[in-house]
């Protein structure tokens, strides 16, 4: 690795924080226009790119904003420390996020992608131990990082472009049978109801698994025993996102600290913060944060409780207590009225859902097989264990 240097990111292309001088629920008369407004929230849950925002800026919102780049990388600096993320559009961010638009003459956007999330740890670790974790855009200037030749950048970036593309496709195909379960759901169990079918509290068809009380102790190197939190329920499919989980329990601790455990096929549902978010808990081990309830079904399928759950989404969110933060009381949750069809109409949508539920989860388990690949091979690549070939300009200039 002798022709590795180290460098500071703002050596390499341009580094500044966002801007915004308000926030939503203080100036309305900025929200609503045209402008992408992203927030860090977004950036944490974005799989590499950032393609989807729930904020726009008006033209009064822009004025006291910037707007960057497609293709710029975004950092956190607050909060969730070192998360990252690349435009898929021009947008505007806040001063709790970083902007670093690289200069294509020294550097590879891909590559300082994977550099930072190579050393995301040791950037989450500047920030600790302050009321809430943060780190300013001085310290982050000082930063140095070990950075290659740009035809090695390059080459490096496409190995691990190359894997993240596939599993970005694998992603975007699983939305597909996603959308068929919930065409079935609405034309043969929500257009075609009946008045004589039967109405009842949720509580009577489900066992209740909630872990409320102490946070567990947990490390972030992976185990078979991870702990599913809000975020991890937020994708656009019934899968939980097992890429962002970054919480793991030791078996130990799995076995006894917590007072129950979901099951197979049992619907997760976030109470605080972002609520009435849902997934489908489909994987043998795995426990829930202080945040999350499972909803066991009881004389119902799983698959048609889910897909109810899914779409009383509003409803569930009209249960907010009105606390410092969204919240909902389990109780509460537990008497919303789930309607209950004809046995023979339950088991023909679940016959439906089983063969797109198969789908997903094939390519659920290439997902998981390409990002072990991914995850192990960057630190080697990084490190100069693994060298990938490349050819540079001078040489291929010879070479004609």
């Amino acid at each position: 690795m002798s022709e590795w240097r180290e460098c500071k990111l703002d050596e390499l292309g341009t580094l500044q924080r966002g801007r915004s001088r308000h926030r939503p629920r203080y100036a309305f008369h900025l929200y609503g226009g045209q402008y992408p407004f992203i927030q860090t929230g977004e950036i944490r849950a974005a799989r590499k790119c950032i393609r989807k925002y729930e904020h726009t800026y008006t033209e009064a919102g822009l004025e006291q904003s910037k707007l960057w780049p497609k293709n710029t990388l975004c950092i956190t600096i607050a909060a969730n420390i070192a998360e990252l993320a690349i435009l898929s559009f021009d947008a505007c961010f806040p001063d709790s996020v970083l902007g670093f638009i690289p200069d294509k003459d020294k550097t590879d956007l891909d590559f300082i992608y994977y550099t930072l999330t190579h050393f995301q740890k040791e950037l989450k670790h500047i920030g600790e131990g302050s009321v809430q974790d943060n780190i300013n855009l001085g310290t982050f200037q000082d930063v140095m990082f070990p950075i290659p030749t740009l035809p090695e950048q390059k080459a490096i970036a496409a190995v691990l472009s190359s894997l993240d593309d596939k599993i970005d496709l694998l992603h975007r195909q699983n939305l597909t049978p996603e959308a068929l379960a919930e065409t079935r759901f609405r034309q043969g169990l929500v257009v075609e109801a009946r008045k004589d079918w039967e109405e009842k509290p949720l509580g009577d068809f489900v066992k209740v698994i909630d872990n409320r009380g102490k946070t567990p102790p947990y490390q972030d190197i992976p185990t078979p025993y991870p702990i599913i939190e809000v975020n991890a329920l937020t994708g656009k499919n019934r899968l939980v996102d097992y890429s962002v989980i970054r919480k793991y329990v030791t078996e130990e601790t799995f076995n006894t600290w917590f007072r129950g455990h979901p099951k197979k096929f049992d619907s997760l549902i976030s109470t605080v913060g972002s609520i009435g978010e849902i997934s489908m808990f489909l994987v043998e081990k795995g426990s829930i944060a202080q945040n999350v309830v499972a909803l066991s079904a009881i004389n119902i399928s799983p698959i048609y409780l889910f897909e109810f759950l899914k779409n009383a989404k509003d409803e569930i969110k009209e249960l907010d207590i009105g606390s410092v933060q969204p919240s909902i009381k389990v109780p509460h949750l537990l008497s919303i009225k789930i309607t209950v069809p004809p046995i023979e109409k339950i088991e023909l949508f679940d016959n439906q859902v089983k063969s797109y539920l198969r789908k997903m989860l094939v390519n659920d388990n290439q997902i998981q097989i390409l990002e072990a690949l991914r995850d192990n091979l960057l630190p080697k690549l990084m490190s100069g264990e693994v060298r990938v070939k490349y050819t540079t300009n001078e040489s291929m200039e010879k070479a004609l």
